[in-house]
């Protein structure tokens, strides 16, 4: 399942807020990545058209099981990615954001890989 990368932040940024917030709401999606509420307004509906979310009357945004699939996935990038570049010496600043960058386009081939060097050097 693919979408474009756009998508994807707004998937996993969904996601962690999730994990801090009672309920995520459009405004601390646009608060979060510091976008317009008007920008964010036209992902949601995107997201909400293919299915990857679900508002509620009141505004909620809940990740549907693709939805949470694609973040997951984006999220376990980032984090395995960004610790890895840290180990390996890069400033924790310049490894979140090389992996935010690396998170997109890395194949699921390299990425396995990746996991599987990191798990035996830890």
């Amino acid at each position: 399942m693919h979408v474009n990368e756009s998508a994807e932040n707004y998937l996993e940024t969904i996601l962690m807020l999730s994990r801090k917030l009672p309920v995520v709401r459009s405004v601390d999606v646009a608060t979060e990545l510091n976008f317009k509420k008007s920008s964010v307004s036209v992902a949601m509906k995107k997201l909400r058209e293919n299915h990857h979310i679900v508002v509620s009357p009141e505004g909620y945004i809940t990740l549907t099981e693709s939805g949470r699939e694609i973040a997951d996935r984006i999220y376990e990038r980032h984090t395995l990615l960004s610790a890895w570049l840290e180990r390996l010496g890069v400033e924790p600043e310049t490894a979140a954001e090389d992996a935010c960058r690396i998170e997109h386009v890395i194949s699921a081939e390299s990425f396995e890989a990746i996991k599987r060097h990191a798990k035996v050097h830890q």
